[in-house]
């Protein structure tokens, strides 16, 4: 279930209706009455809740799913597990997102600019046009900008110190944190599917969890996960212009310069270090203490310790190895001959 403080839930539908709201055909006419209250991913999916399922062969625990229906295509019906309902279509993905659309949705922020419900320890300082949502909490000594949006049910600890035009939304933000001017923690992720008439907006219910001592820099995003939690790690410290995706998973002491991105479900080690303009592609693992060179543009997993660079990165000295003996052939003497 997404988390109740930046997350309503929108009441129980019977499996029935939301197969047809989704586009999806109930094979199982006996489990139409039965009562959905949430959407959730395979690994999370519970007898209230319904999932999804793309591909079989990269599924984990599907003798063990516990769901009450799953959005399948008719290929892969079958793998379905006894008790859980096959909701059939050809876009597996969009259909859960158009449920996931009946189920939940964000809380609002309400009328007023600072909620009536807000929670302030000693010595918060707030700037001018601060807005700061229902049941936002804020810990003693933490100094917000101007203009500044704290999203409902967003956490701050103590002693951080938020920028002019910093917008917080769905995240849990620990001591000691520094986010400066313009950067955005906790918007959707992206991402999207086919669905019945073209392409859905796939749904961001995870957070974003800031561990003590980050500092993220200006102008720079970090996405909520689209189900899991997007976490950055204990003294990390982000450059400007950083994009962190949804899912992401930052270690202890990571340092990244400017312009870096990283894609979803990246899993980064302790002590990491990212040059400038590096980008890194999804679902990939980097170990403790690796360093990915700037403008690096990595597709692989990088082992502990490990220096990568170029395009596609590769560990150092073979790049260089490589740049060199290209560099040295390229060359032509006048007249056309090597």
């Amino acid at each position: 279930m997404p988390d109740p403080r930046f997350f309503e839930n929108l009441g129980s539908v019977s499996l029935g209706k939301l197969a047809k709201l989704a586009g999806a055909v109930l094979h199982d006419h006996a489990a139409a009455d039965r009562p959905i209250q949430a959407v959730a991913i395979l690994s999370r999916a519970e007898a209230d809740c319904v999932t999804f399922l793309t591909d079989r062969r990269r599924a984990e625990g599907l003798d063990t799913l516990s769901a009450a229906g799953c959005f399948v295509t008719a290929k892969d019906a079958d793998a379905l597990p006894a008790g859980c309902a096959a909701l059939v279509t050809p876009t597996p993905q969009g259909a859960y997102a158009l449920a996931a659309q009946r189920l939940h949705r964000p809380r609002p922020f309400g009328d007023t600019q600072v909620a009536p419900d807000v929670r302030l320890e000693a010595g918060v300082r707030l700037g001018p046009g601060v807005v700061l949502g229902p049941g936002v909490q804020v810990g003693a000594g933490t100094e917000i900008g101007a203009n500044a949006v704290i999203g409902p049910g967003v956490a701050l600890g103590r002693n951080c110190q938020i920028s002019a035009n910093v917008t917080l939304g769905f995240a849990l933000i620990g001591d000691r944190v520094k986010i400066l001017a313009g950067a955005v923690i906790g918007e959707a992720g992206f991402g999207a599917a086919a669905g019945p008439t073209g392409l859905v907006d796939l749904p961001q219910l995870g957070r974003v969890i800031v561990q003590d001592g980050v500092t993220v820099g200006a102008n720079s995003c970090v996405d909520r996960g689209a189900f899991e939690d997007t976490v950055i790690g204990e003294n990390t410290k982000i450059d400007n212009l950083v994009q962190i995706a949804h899912n992401v998973r930052v270690g202890r002491n990571c340092v990244m310069a400017a312009h870096t991105g990283i894609s979803g479900s990246v899993t980064i080690g302790d002590g990491a270090q990212f040059g400038g303009r590096a980008g890194i592609a999804d679902h990939l693992v980097i170990g403790a203490g690796a360093r990915i060179a700037a403008a690096a543009g990595l597709m692989h997993d990088v082992p502990p310790g490990e220096t990568w660079g170029g395009v596609p990165a590769r560990p150092i000295r073979q790049w260089m190895r490589e740049t060199a003996w290209l560099t040295k052939h390229a060359v032509r003497r006048e007249g056309g001959s090597e």
